[in-house]
């Protein structure tokens, strides 16, 4: 596996042997799981409070492990409307901010954090929905359900997210920047920037995040070469797309990227595509990679990890699956190193699976989703693999590459 710099500070754990633990996991998870919560990150603005710690790129710069997280935040309690409070006329396209008429106490209004695509900052707009707007539906906390004036069922999420960065010396103990890395500026990402993918590429980092909007989710790039500053690059994909990862380099000749269409035709099948570019902005050659399989551990959903990392036997990729009970787990698959879309081998079972406490509770139950792993050594045999557990904070497992590759089956 290609690395820079090295671990220090923190001596690698013992590696557990290929079938250790619990349901046949093969990672080890660190002792101070989880990593990051909520309680670790300062919100971005007084008014907001941070609900989610999740899902981070991990890379190594220099001699420190950078996470870059996936912070979600929502209007904390309290919040009583000035007298230039802001409302959200839900009757049109996409919701609009406009003046809230006087007259609404507290207790009769729904609080959630927007961006007002209109400014050129990019800091929250707390903005207030009267709870006796018609065909409300106040059921998710996540989410404010209304029927737009076509007669459309649409909801507003209640949690803005953005990518912030937490660096550290030894990969386990980690100081959280105080502002954000990357917020929400546009209509692409009104909602947030979530899941962010890091691959270094040409001597810089490319960065791949999903942008959710009032249009849907798709994704965006940008590019940094420190995670100190950022050049935004744009959307790279219609709607509906997630899970898009860079693999690092060239992959037989050409850019290449792992996506996973979003279908709501009715095939509705949500696997892994690989897709090819020749400069990172124009996409082609699409085909399925790795789609979901009927009866087996991710059997409803698979979607794309961290950057594929080159073994002898040629790309891995550590991607998540999701089975009939909505439960997310890790596995692997093996790319051919000269032609990355075909799929030589395929976990049968899980290598990482939720069962740990902080994976089974929180703001959704048994979750595991990674977006990054870094080398914990200079020759490729160990990783230590950045997860998202219970949609709520960051944790970390150490595999032994090669109990990796002795799991998977010919496909």
């Amino acid at each position: 596996m290609e690395r820079s710099g090295s671990c220090g500070g923190t001596s690698v754990q013992e590696i557990p042997a290929a079938g250790a633990g619990m349901d046949g996991d093969l990672g080890r998870r660190l002792a101070d799981n989880p990593l990051l919560t909520a309680g670790d990150v300062s919100p971005s603005d007084p008014r907001l409070v941070v609900s989610s710690v999740l899902n981070a790129a991990a890379v190594r710069v220099g001699d420190e492990v950078i996470l870059l997280l996936r912070v979600g935040e929502r209007v904390g309690p309290g919040a009583v409307p000035g007298p230039d409070a802001r409302g959200l006329d839900l009757s049109g396209p996409v919701p609009s901010l406009v003046t809230l008429a006087p007259g609404y106490s507290p207790d009769q209004l729904v609080a959630i954090a927007v961006t007002d695509v209109g400014r050129s900052e990019s800091h929250p707009v707390v903005a207030f929905i009267p709870r006796t707007a018609p065909d409300l539906d106040l059921s998710n906390p996540g989410a404010v359900g209304y029927r737009t004036a076509a007669g459309e069922l649409s909801a507003i999420l209640t949690e803005r997210s953005h990518l912030r960065v937490a660096r550290s010396r030894d990969g386990v103990h980690f100081q959280v920047d105080p502002r954000p890395l990357l917020e929400p500026s546009t209509i692409w990402d009104a909602y947030g920037c979530e899941d962010p993918r890091a691959s270094l590429i040409d001597g810089e980092w490319q960065v791949t995040y999903v942008s959710v909007g009032y249009l849907g989710a798709t994704t965006s790039r940008f590019s940094t070469p420190d995670f100190r500053s950022v050049r935004r690059h744009g959307l790279i994909f219609m709607p509906d797309q997630k899970d898009v990862v860079l693999f690092p380099g060239c992959a037989a000749g050409r850019y290449a990227a792992l996506a996973r269409p979003m279908s709501h035709s009715f095939g509705r099948v949500l696997g892994i595509w690989i897709t090819f570019s020749d400069d990172l902005v124009h996409w082609g050659e699409c085909a399925p990679l790795a789609l979901p399989r009927p009866g087996m551990w991710d059997e409803l959903r698979t979607g794309a990890g961290g950057p594929p990392f080159r073994v002898p036997a040629g790309w891995l990729e550590i991607y998540h699956g999701v089975d009939r009970d909505n439960r997310y787990a890790l596995g692997a698959l093996l790319l051919d190193g000269t032609d990355p879309s075909r799929v030589l081998a395929r976990s049968p079972q899980p290598i990482l699976s939720p069962w740990a406490d902080y994976e089974c509770r929180g703001l959704t139950r048994n979750v595991i989703f990674s977006c990054g792993q870094v080398p914990l050594d200079g020759d490729g045999r160990l990783i230590r693999v950045y997860y998202g557990g219970a949609d709520s904070c960051v944790a970390a497992a150490d595999f032994e590459v090669a109990a990796i590759l002795d799991q998977l089956e010919p496909c």
